[in-house]
C-alpha cells in the first residue's frame, strides 16, 4: 500500500517522494528506516519517537538501529537511534502481534517476515509470516501501530516491558533491563514504565514511561511476570511490578483489525497518555503520514532546492538530508534530571563524529534549532558538570578523543551565533574541559582514564605538553586536544580575555610535540607518533594504528591520517611535512586507493581530500573528493561507506554536492565543485544562498575554471561565513572538463600559525 501524496496536498513540491528511508541501512550504515514524524513548524524534526521494528538475525548480531534486512521481528518499539555504532541503544517499549493461543509469553515469539519491509517518510509497512500485516505512523512522542490479523486464530498484542536491543560484541556495553511495572485499566488501556541501563554510553539506570490504548477493548488481558522463560505469574491481575521480565498479553476475539496507540515519556505515564490525546487523538493513519511529510518538507527539504531532474541524484540528495536530521532528539519539556527554561536535546551521537562537518551544516540549514542545541549543551554543563561529547538517556558518555563540544561551541561563536546563548557560561564550560580532569569511569575497554566526558588524558597534556602511552588513544587525543584548545582561544579572543587567548593559542600548538621528523614511511619523513615521559619517541610504523580502537594510540585512523589533522595550524604542518610540493605528494600517497591507507568510512579522513587548497591547487581537491563521492557513496541501501554516525557521512556528501567544505572552528569554507547547475539554500530570515554552475557534470565536467560572488570575480579558493552565509549571496561557477589553477589570491588562512 502506498500513501505517497500529490504535490497539491503538500505544497508546491513534495520532496519527500525522493527520500528512501532505507538509504544506508545495509553495508554497515546502521541507519534507522522506520517512522520519524518530525515536529510542528517552526521546529525541525529531531523527534523523540522513532517507531520501527527490532530484528534478530541468525546467528545473532547487533541491530544498532533495531533494523536489519534479514532476520525475525522480535518487537516493534518507539525508541531508537540512527546510524550509531559501539552497541545498540533503546528498543523499548516492545510490542508484537501474535496469532493463536499464548501459553508462555516469555518464550521466543519472534516472527519471520513474509516479504521485505517497505517505507516512505512518515510511513512503514511489514508483512509477517504469521499472516499479520503492520502499518506504522507516528508523532513527536507517540506512535500508531495498525495491525491486520488473519481470520483464523486469536489476535493478540504482546507488550513486553523488558524488551531491549541486545549486544553480542562482548565489550561490556550491552544494555540491561532492571525492572518495570504495568497496570491494565477497566477501559482496556495500559500504563507502566521500564528501567534500563548501559548501551554504547555506559549509562546508569534510566526510566521510560509508556501508555497504550487500542481502538477496541481487549476481550482478555493478562499480565505476565517471569525470569528467562520461566513464568512466575500469568493471569488476570490488573497490575504488577517486578525486577524480572514483565508485560501484558491483550487478546481480541473475532477481530482482524486492531489499532494500537502508544505514547512515551521520560516524566510519567500520565504524560505519555496526554501525548496520545494531544498528538494523535482521532487522526487516521493517512492523516499522520500526510502531517509527517508536510513537516519534513517545510522544515528540511524545502530548504534545499535545485533544478536537477535526475531522480537518482535527487534521491541521494534528499535521503542524505533526511538521514542527517534524525538525531539528536529534542526532549525539551521531557528532561527528568532538572527543571530549566532552556531547550533540552539528548541522543547526541557523537560530537567526535559530528564536529568536522555536520554541526556546521546544521547551523546553516537549521539556525534556530542550532542555537537551541548550543543552549542545551551549556545547560547540561550547568547541571551535570561537563559539556557532553556524547549523550543518550540523559547521561554524558562517551568521549572518544577530545572534548569536541568545545570546538562546536567555538564554531558557533566565531560565526556570530548569539541569540539566547549565555557566552560567559559557554566559555566557562569550555574552560572546565580544558582545565579539570574528569573522574575515571573505568570503562572496561579503556580503563586508563575517564571517557564519559571532558579530557581524560589532561594530566599529561598539562605536564608534558603531549600525551604519553600511559593513556590510550594518546596521539589521536593530542591532535584533538590541540583543536579543542584552538577553539577555546577563539572564544577567549572574542570575549576580550587576552591572557587566556594567548595561553590556549600556545596549547593549540602542542600537537607539534608528537611530530617525529625521523619517522619515515613510503619515502616521506615526519609523522605524529607516541612519545614517552622522558621525551623519546616510540618506534612506530606510520602505516599501523595498532587496532585503531579504544586501547590503541590512534583511534579509527592511521598515523598517516592523524599526521595531517591539525587543520587550524596547517601552514606549520605543511612546513614540517617538507613544504608545498612534498605535501601535495604526501596527499597523493595518502589518497592512493591502491595503498589502502585512507579510510573513507572514518571521520579523521573527512578533510584530507580537500587539503590541496592550502597549496593553491584546489582542482586536485575537487578531483580527489569527487572520486571519493562517486566511488564510495550512492543513493542505494548500501550507499554510505560504513557507519553513518548519526548523519556524519550524509553531511560529508551533502557538502560535496554543494561544492563547499567547512573548516571547523574557523569562518573558512573551501570552494570545491557543486553537483548541480542550480541550487538554492534557504538560510532562514529571508536569506538565501544561490549557486549556479551551468553545464556541470559529476563525471565529465566538474573542474572550476572561474568564480564570481555577487557578480564580482573571486580569486580565492575559499570564502568566509560572512561572505556567503551571513546575509546570503549568489555564487556563479564557471565549469570545465579539464583542471585549471584558477585561484590567484591568498591561500586559506592557517590561524594558529599566522597569529
Amino acid at each position: 500500500m502506498s500513501l505517497s501524496l500529490s504535490s497539491s496536498s503538500l505544497g508546491a513540491t513534495d520532496f519527500s517522494q525522493y527520500v528512501d528511508p532505507f538509504h544506508g541501512t545495509e553495508g554497515g550504515g546502521n541507519m534507522f528506516p522506520g517512522v520519524v514524524a518530525g515536529k510542528s513548524p517552526p521546529r525541525p524534526p529531531f523527534a523523540v519517537v522513532k517507531l520501527g521494528p527490532d530484528v534478530m538475525t541468525n546467528p545473532p548480531s547487533d541491530s544498532y538501529s533495531g533494523y536489519q534486512p534479514t532476520g525475525n521481528i522480535t518487537a516493534i518499539t518507539l525508541m531508537h537511534e540512527s546510524g550509531t555504532g559501539g552497541a545498540p541503544k533503546y528498543g523499548c517499549p516492545g510490542q508484537l502481534p501474535v496469532v493463536g493461543d499464548i501459553s508462555n509469553p516469555l518464550v521466543d515469539l519472534s516472527i519471520p517476515r513474509a516479504a521485505n519491509d517497505t517505507g516512505e517518510v512518515g510511513h512503514y509497512e511489514m508483512s509477517l509470516a504469521n499472516g499479520v500485516t503492520i502499518e506504522l505512523a507516528a508523532t513527536e512522542h507517540a506512535g500508531m501501530l495498525q495491525y491486520g490479523f488473519p481470520k483464523n486464530g486469536t489476535a493478540n498484542v504482546v507488550v513486553d516491558v523488558s524488551h531491549i536491543l541486545p549486544s553480542f560484541r562482548g565489550t561490556g556495553w550491552g544494555q540491561g533491563y532492571a525492572g518495570g511495572n504495568i497496570s491494565v485499566f477497566e477501559d482496556g488501556h495500559y500504563e507502566g514504565s521500564g528501567i534500563y541501563n548501559n548501551g554504547w554510553n555506559l549509562a546508569p539506570n534510566w526510566q521510560i514511561y509508556f501508555c497504550g490504548r487500542f481502538n477496541s477493548k481487549p476481550s482478555a488481558s493478562k499480565i505476565f511476570v517471569g525470569n528467562g522463560t520461566t513464568l512466575s505469574a500469568y493471569g488476570n491481575s490488573t497490575s504488577a511490578t517486578s525486577s524480572v521480565r514483565i508485560g501484558g498479553v491483550f487478546s481480541f476475539s473475532g477481530k482482524t483489525s486492531i489499532t494500537s496507540h502508544v505514547g512515551v515519556s521520560w516524566i510519567s505515564s500520565a504524560k505519555a497518555c496526554k501525548f496520545i490525546d494531544d498528538e494523535i487523538s482521532d487522526k487516521s493513519l493517512n492523516t499522520l503520514v500526510a502531517d509527517a511529510k508536510s513537516k519534513w518538507n517545510a522544515e528540511v527539504f524545502d530548504k534545499v532546492q535545485t533544478t536537477e531532474k535526475n531522480a537518482t541524484t535527487l534521491t541521494h540528495l534528499y535521503s542524505s538530508l533526511y538521514g542527517m536530521h534524525l538525531l539528536p532528539s529534542n526532549k525539551t519539556g521531557e528532561n527528568p534530571g532538572w527543571t530549566s527554561s532552556e531547550p533540552y536535546y539528548d541522543d547526541i551521537f557523537t560530537y567526535w563524529d559530528l564536529f568536522r562537518c555536520t554541526t556546521s551544516l546544521v547551523h546553516i540549514l537549521q539556525p534556530s534549532a542550532w542555537e537551541e542545541q548550543m543552549r542545551s549543551i551549556i545547560d547540561i554543563w550547568r547541571h551535570d558538570g561537563y559539556l557532553p561529547d556524547a549523550r543518550s538517556s540523559n547521561f554524558n558518555g562517551r568521549s572518544q578523543g577530545g572534548s569536541n563540544a568545545d570546538q562546536i561551541l567555538a564554531d558557533a561563536y566565531v560565526k556570530g551565533v548569539r541569540g539566547g546563548i549565555n557566552w560567559d557560561d559557554g566559555y566557562a564550560a569550555i574552560v572546565k574541559d580544558a582545565e579539570v580532569t574528569p573522574p575515571n569511569n573505568h570503562d572496561p575497554i579503556a580503563p586508563d582514564s575517564g571517557d564519559a566526558d571532558g579530557r581524560g588524558a589532561l594530566p599529561d597534556w598539562k605536564q608534558y605538553h603531549y600525551i604519553t602511552p600511559r593513556f590510550s588513544r594518546a596521539v589521536s587525543r593530542a591532535v584533538e586536544y590541540s583543536v579543542n584548545d584552538f577553539g577555546l582561544y577563539q572564544v577567549a579572543k572574542g570575549l576580550g580575555r587576552h591572557s587566556d587567548a594567548e595561553k590556549y593559542l600556545a596549547r593549540s600548538r602542542y600537537w607539534r610535540n608528537h611530530w617525529n621528523p625521523n619517522s619515515t614511511s613510503l619515502g616521506f619523513s615526519g609523522f605524529m607518533v607516541p612519545r614517552f615521559a622522558n621525551g623519546s619517541f616510540e618506534a612506530w610504523d606510520p602505516l599501523s594504528c595498532g587496532g585503531c580502537y579504544w586501547g590503541d594510540p590512534y583511534y579509527e585512523a592511521k598515523p598517516w591520517e592523524y599526521s595531517l589533522n591539525a587543520h587550524h595550524d596547517i601552514k606549520h604542518l605543511i612546513s614540517l611535512a617538507g613544504g608545498p610540493s612534498t605535501f601535495g605528494k604526501r596527499l597523493d600517497t595518502l589518497l592512493n586507493p591502491a595503498l589502502s591507507i585512507f579510510d573513507v568510512g572514518n571521520e579523521p579522513s573527512f578533510t584530507s581530500s580537500y587539503l590541496y587548497h592550502f597549496i593553491g591547487e584546489s582542482w586536485r581537491s575537487v578531483n580527489q573528493s569527487r572520486y571519493i563521492a562517486n566511488t564510495h557513496y550512492s543513493s542505494g541501501r548500501a550507499g554510505i561507506p560504513g557507519n553513518s554516525d548519526a548523519g556524519a557521512m550524509q553531511s560529508w556528501i551533502l557538502w560535496n554536492m554543494f561544492g563547499l567544505y567547512p573548516m571547523v572552528g574557523q569562518t573558512t569554507f573551501l570552494v570545491v565543485s557543486p553537483w548541480f547547475e542550480s541550487l538554492t539554500l534557504d538560510l532562514g530570515g529571508g536569506k538565501t544562498l544561490k549557486m549556479r554552475a551551468p553545464g556541470v557534470n559529476s563525471f565529465t565536467k566538474f573542474f572550476v575554471q572561474g568564480l564570481k560572488i555577487n557578480g564580482k570575480n573571486w580569486k580565492q579558493n575559499w570564502v568566509t561565513y560572512d561572505d556567503i552565509f551571513k546575509n546570503g549571496a549568489t555564487i556563479e561557477f564557471e565549469m570545465g572538463s579539464k583542471p585549471k589553477r584558477w585561484e590567484t589570491g591568498p591561500l586559506p588562512p592557517s590561524p594558529a600559525t599566522e597569529t
